[in-house]
């Protein structure tokens, strides 16, 4: 057994101890967490130091990482009596990093293939969380069958926004997923999704396929599939298929635009980095506004916000409709040449911050007329005036854009930047042409 796996499997078995709170009660859970408190302070040299420590552990000479991973649960735990966070949530969030770092560390004997251990790390993560958030319930004398559809939507959410994190942090960063991780489940379990099991069997096949598809195109990184799958998960539970009809447009025409003639743009120095495969924060910065609007309309739904529900639908659709203007404008007009700077119209160099071409415009508007078409054709309550609200929103989202990539790129904002405050234009042109236009 290698050390990897020797220390992930003493952390799981650790983490197992969470469920002496549904056995025991609160006060003989806190005592268990009391003692691993104070031999990770203690323990300094030894077997147990060598099984747990960490590089930056034996630096130290002290059990940094599991003390810090007692505390975040300890932060968990403070707020289940202050708040509606329930236990469940707490335990499933702490297996869930022990397990799903075991089954990482064993995948990880048999492959150095990241997209494979990242995975096992879901899956064991997944289960892990939604088998403790079942025990609790059934522990507590609570029905399993009623509330398993939520348990396993929040297990897979929590391990893949897991997952996501961990790429993005070092090992010793656990302590912080968990924490976040476990706010995102809370969040997630306070908008009351309701969704049946095999509708999540189906949305959770269909976003493990496609984004295995993304992955083997090469259209994006691990960690750029990941947040694909998450954000397609939770945009079928808390949207509807009508909404992830939408936003697979910007994901699917979107990341297949990245390899058009791409040695090309490669030669221009226009090209998408890492051979046109999408990371997670490149598919955040254009999806994080359209994630926004599906929570808020997720919560107007449950009643936690005093806001007409059809407003976020509008953002939502605009915030894609951009992304995806933004993304064929790019893609698609980095190929030709003369392009213009948009402040000025002078000529400038291929990749210059805020250059245009008018094919790149064109393409762009079409991808926005795609999005705003799917719109029409699938959710209800948007009609033909909706459409050009949806087309008329993601044109000043492109536009803005450009406006931001020539006049604060590189000295204030990076791309991401950008592209996040386009898709925000996007959304909130939307959602301001509703009243005037009576469609709210």
């Amino acid at each position: 057994m290698s050390s990897t796996v020797r220390r992930a499997s003493v952390v799981a078995a650790l983490g197992t101890l969470s469920l002496a709170v549904p056995l025991f009660g609160p006060l003989v859970a806190s005592g268990f967490a009391t003692l691993v408190a104070v031999a990770g302070f203690t323990v300094r040299r030894g077997r147990v130091f060598d099984v747990l420590a960490l590089p930056a552990d034996r630096e130290d000479g002290r059990l940094n990482s599991l003390l810090a991973f007692v505390l975040a649960v300890v932060v968990l735990g403070s707020l289940v009596g202050a708040t509606s966070l329930p236990w469940s949530i707490v335990i499933g969030v702490v297996v869930l990093v022990g397990y799903g770092d075991l089954s990482e560390a064993v995948a990880g004997i048999y492959t150095a293939d990241r997209a494979v251990t990242a995975a096992a790390f879901c899956v064991g993560g997944g289960v892990a969380a939604s088998v403790g958030q079942l025990l609790t319930h059934a522990l507590n004398g609570g029905p399993i069958s009623t509330v398993a559809p939520t348990a396993v939507f929040l297990g897979a959410s929590g391990a893949l926004a897991a997952a996501i994190l961990r790429a993005r942090l070092p090992r010793y960063d656990d302590p912080l997923v968990v924490v976040v991780t476990g706010g995102l489940c809370w969040l997630l379990w306070r908008l009351d999704p309701s969704i049946s099991a095999p509708e999540l069997a189906l949305a959770l096949g269909v976003m493990i396929a496609l984004g295995y598809l993304s992955y083997a195109l090469d259209t994006a990184s691990v960690a750029g599939m990941l947040a694909g799958i998450l954000l397609g998960l939770l945009t079928i539970v808390l949207g509807g298929w009508s909404w992830f009809a939408v936003l697979i447009s910007f994901f699917g025409i979107g990341g297949l635009s990245t390899k058009f003639r791409y040695q090309e743009k490669r030669a221009r120095g226009v090209a998408e980095g890492n051979d046109g495969a999408r990371g997670s924060a490149n598919v955040f910065s254009n999806s994080a506004i359209a994630l926004v609007a599906v929570l808020g309309y997720a919560a107007s739904d449950a009643g936690l916000l005093a806001v007409d529900s059809l407003l976020f639908q509008y953002a939502f659709a605009g915030a894609v409709a951009t992304a995806l203007g933004d993304t064929l404008s790019s893609e698609i007009g980095g190929v030709f040449p003369s392009p213009r700077l948009i402040t000025t119209l002078e000529p400038v160099a291929p990749g210059t911050d805020g250059a245009v071409t008018w094919q790149g415009q064109v393409a762009g508007i079409a991808g926005i007329t795609v999005v705003g078409a799917i719109s029409l054709w699938l959710a209800a309550p948007i009609g033909p005036l909706g459409f050009g609200v949806i087309v008329v929103a993601g044109t000043v989202g492109i536009l803005a854009d450009s406006l931001f990539g020539a006049t604060l790129e590189g000295n204030t904002l990076d791309n991401g930047s950008v592209n996040f405050c386009a898709t925000l234009t996007g959304a909130v042109v939307a959602a301001l042409l509703l009243a005037p236009l009576g469609i709210v």
